[in-house]
Formats: structure tokens, C-alpha cells, sequence
């Protein structure tokens, strides 16, 4: 008897491309699972010997999911590399922006790349498990309500950022221009909406998913269950912050293990290169590499959602408060590691983003006049950092005296998740396939659900330095032994 592959490829409802393969023993059960990531996309590389103030501009093409978490990683990157920290109102103004892009890109989530597998069902006709599947099942009334929340956050995002998906508005101090009060009001009134419809989205899991035994019994089973360090920002309170705070990370038992400015992170996170991926591993510098194993004693984190919440003592506004206990009540108590209930975790989020989008809209300094300071000393190095909806985001910039980039380093939200990912996807084509398993459609897309709850962006994720892969190819029997091994190094 031979090994076995089973390749999922392409894998669906992400940005970027990437295939799983699944290697099967004699026995039919899983030996070895393989998430890789074909595409590269370079921007540490390209981007040296560019004037810094390129970058938020630059950096917000890696991707049109997300092009608002890298213009503002960058444009705070640019505040620590000229010394200058921006106006009261301009700080307000980012964060304010921020809240609508967050809620407008996990509405994305929830609706378009994670909810069919829940509205339409894992197991449905993959052709009926999209958004069409979706606006089919639940009416267009709903469907109504999640492309005018789509719509309005674009609008406002267009409003204050300058453009609809790629902003051109961060600058080191501050920002290019600041809101007026009727553009205020137009933001606090579709603000106010948006809080009902991040409440409706919860009611709406708590229907479609809690309300199903079959599909709570998937989330909280051991197939998509696995105990990591968690990783997210926090305020001086401990409670959740997209914008602005330090990086706090818990261990597989709730207990800090570290809480650091952005501008400190090289002294906590440490990056592992595979022969077989483009994309970097990043690991906890305290613990070291240990391979893809969870635990206490493994430096994996994962930067997620859920993630976020069990790194955070709370939620800072008061209805995602009571969903944050809710979730946390419902599901047995802090940490939670069940990969699924990201989903969760995301639409707490959403409520959050949505109400401190109205705390800030209604903030007296929201429309001050004064959104920038003026940069007045030498460039030098700068580390800027946010949440961005898929996990911590750090861009780490070196110039020389006249502004020129000489150094680039990007950590990006779904980099910190590549190594807990293949945990992911390895456990549960364990716990699905196995000796005797039909191994149909739907169960392979049960597998991809391991990797769609964190939501990834392997299109930004993928920047190895040299510009070109070393590659290891290693043929082995069936046992396991090395045959022959090709191998082409990196320049």
C-alpha cells in the first residue's frame, strides 16, 4: 500500500490562492497536512529606496480587503519615524475611520466567506454555498440590510479617507483633511444604524448557529478545538482596542505573558522560515520555534478575533460588553479555543466597532481644525501598529537622513496565524478522516472551515525577503523514508 493525497486546490473565500494538501497513511487515516501559499507579492523588497511618505499609499495596495489597516499601520509607522505625535483630533479622526472600516470588513466576513457554511449548511452543493447561496436562503430583506451596511461604510470611508478602497489621507502628524459638521451628523446617523444591524447579526448566530445542536456541537468539537497563546491590543483598562494601546498575550490558561508597546516587538516575536512556504512563521522569542504544536510550552499565538477577546479583560462599550460575558457564559468560561467560535468573536467585534464609531461621531473634537503637527525632526526608524481585522498588524520602517526607505519589515494580521492555520487544518482532517470515511465534497470543506474562522489574507501575507523561495522537494516511501531530496537555495 501507497500514501495517499487528497488536494484542495484552489481553497475558496479568501484573498489570495493557496492549496491543502493531505497526505493519508496505508491505514486511510491523516499523517500530514500542508497549507501552501503559491503567490508572493514583495513589498518589503520593492518598497526600499522609496521616500517613506510613499507608504501608506503604497501599502494599501497589497490588498483590497484590508487596504485601510496598512495605510494606518503606515501612516502611524511614519508618526514614530519623524517624532511627531499628531493632534488630539486627528487621532480621533483615524480611530473614527478605523471603527467604520473594521465593521464594514467583518460584515464582509460573517456574510460573504464565513456564513454560508453555516446559512447554507457544510455539507450543501458547493455551488449554492456563497453570497447568492445565501441572499437566496434568507430573503432579500436581509440581503438588503448587509449590502446598504456594505454600502454606507464605503460611502463613509470615501468621505473621510479620500477613496473607496485604497485611502490617501494618513500623513506623519495627522491627516490631509478633517470633517465638517453635516459630514458628522451623515456619520453618527449611519452610525446609530449600523449598531442595529451589528445587534441584528448577533440575533442572527444566535438563530441560525446557536439555535442548531448540530452546529454547536461542530464548533465546540474536539476537531476544531486547539489550545495556543492568544495575541491582541488592549486600552490602559485591558479591554479591546483596534486603534491604539499596547499588545497584550495570554497563555493557553488566560495568564499574561506579555504586554509591550508596537515599537518593542522585536524583543517578543521572533520569525521561522519553512523550505515549503513563502509565507514567515512568527513565534514567541520567550518560548522559541517548537514546531506546529500547541500548548503551554509551544511559542504559536494566534491574532484573531477571538483571539483578541480572550487577550482582552472586556469590551469598552457597553452592548458589546454584555455579548463579550454572553459568549464567554455560554461557552464555559475564558480562554475559549474553539477555532469556530471566531466567528463569534467577530460579530462582538462588529458591535463594538460600531459603537465607538458613534462615540467618536459625537465627540466635540471630532471637527477641530487642527489635524496635523508638522514634522520637524530627522527621520530615522518608526514601528507602527493596529488591529487589523485578521490579527496584529506591524510595519517596522529604517530610513536614511533624507527619508529614504533602506529597511522594510511587515508582520501582517494573517502571518501571526499561518502556524496555529496548519494546526488547524491538520486537526480537523484528522478528526473527519479517517480509516473507513467516505471522504466526500463536504467533508473537505469541513476541513477548509479550520482555515476560514481566521479569515485570511494570504495576499498581503506573503512577502519572503529575497524575492525568491528555497525550495526543498524530499520524495519518500510510504514509510516514511527520504528516497531522494532536490533542494534550491535562496540567493
Amino acid at each position: 500500500m501507497t500514501t495517499q493525497r487528497i488536494s484542495i486546490d484552489p481553497i475558496t473565500r479568501l484573498e489570495g490562492h493557496g492549496k491543502i494538501d493531505i497526505f493519508l497513511d496505508p491505514a486511510g487515516n491523516v499523517a500530514e497536512t500542508f497549507l501552501q501559499i503559491p503567490e508572493l507579492r514583495g513589498f518589503e523588497r520593492f518598497c526600499v529606496g522609496r521616500p517613506a511618505e510613499d507608504m501608506p499609499n503604497l501599502t494599501n495596495r497589497i490588498c483590497g480587503v484590508c487596504p485601510e489597516a496598512h495605510h494606518m499601520a503606515s501612516t502611524k509607522a511614519l508618526d514614530a519615524l519623524f517624532h511627531v505625535d499628531p493632534p488630539p483630533t486627528a487621532k480621533k479622526l483615524r480611530e473614527l475611520f478605523y471603527c467604520i472600516f473594521y465593521a464594514t470588513d467583518h460584515t464582509t466576513h460573517f456574510y460573504a466567506l464565513g456564513g454560508p457554511d453555516f446559512v447554507m449548511g457544510p455539507d450543501a452543493p458547493k455551488e449554492q454555498r456563497n453570497i447568492l447561496g445565501v441572499i437566496q436562503k434568507v430573503g432579500m430583506e436581509i440581503a438588503g440590510k448587509v449590502l446598504k451596511m456594505r454600502r454606507d461604510g464605503h460611502h463613509l470611508i470615501e468621505m473621510i479617507g479620500g477613496r473607496k478602497v485604497h485611502p490617501n489621507w494618513g500623513l506623519p502628524g495627522g491627516v490631509s483633511r478633517g470633517i465638517n459638521e453635516e459630514q458628522r451628523c451623515e456619520i453618527e446617523a449611519r452610525g446609530r444604524e449600523a449598531i442595529e444591524f451589528a445587534r441584528f447579526s448577533l440575533q442572527l448566530f444566535n438563530d441560525i448557529v446557536l439555535g442548531n445542536p448540530a452546529y454547536v456541537e461542530l464548533v465546540t468539537s474536539d476537531a476544531y478545538t486547539h489550545r495556543t497563546y492568544n495575541m491582541g491590543t488592549v486600552d490602559a483598562q485591558n479591554r479591546v482596542n483596534f486603534y491604539d494601546g499596547l499588545i497584550r498575550v495570554v497563555g493557553p490558561n488566560g495568564r499574561e505573558h506579555a504586554k509591550y508597546p508596537a515599537r518593542d516587538y522585536r524583543e517578543y516575536i521572533a520569525e521561522h522560515v519553512e523550505p515549503w512556504s513563502y509565507l514567515k512563521f512568527p513565534f514567541l522569542k520567550k518560548i522559541g520555534w517548537k514546531g506546529f504544536v500547541d500548548g503551554e510550552d509551544s511559542g504559536l499565538y494566534k491574532a484573531t478575533p477571538l483571539s483578541r477577546l480572550n487577550a482582552a479583560d472586556g469590551m469598552a462599550t457597553p452592548l458589546a460588553q454584555q455579548e463579550y460575558e454572553r459568549m464567554y457564559d455560554t461557552l464555559g468560561g475564558k480562554p475559549v479555543h474553539h477555532t469556530l467560535a471566531t466567528h463569534w468573536a467577530r460579530l462582538v467585534e462588529l458591535l463594538h466597532a460600531t459603537e465607538r464609531w458613534v462615540e467618536l461621531a459625537v465627540d466635540p473634537e471630532i471637527t477641530g481644525k487642527e489635524y496635523r503637527a508638522l514634522p520637524t525632526h530627522r527621520p530615522d526608524e518608526g514601528v507602527g501598529s493596529v488591529e487589523a481585522p485578521r490579527g496584529t498588524l506591524t510595519h517596522h520602517y529604517w530610513t536614511d537622513e533624507r527619508g529614504i526607505l533602506t529597511r522594510v519589515n511587515l508582520i501582517v494580521g494573517t502571518t501571526n496565524n499561518y502556524a496555529p492555520i496548519q494546526l488547524s487544518i491538520k486537526k480537523a482532517a484528522q478528526g473527519l478522516i479517517r480509516e473507513g470515511v467516505v471522504v466526500t465534497e463536504g467533508l473537505l470543506n469541513k476541513v477548509e472551515m479550520a482555515f476560514r474562522a481566521y479569515d485570511p489574507c494570504f495576499g498581503c501575507a506573503t512577502h519572503y525577503l529575497p524575492g525568491q523561495m528555497p525550495l526543498t522537494i524530499r520524495i519518500r516511501a510510504a514509510d516514511g523514508q527520504v528516497l531522494r531530496e532536490i533542494s534550491r537555495a535562496a540567493p
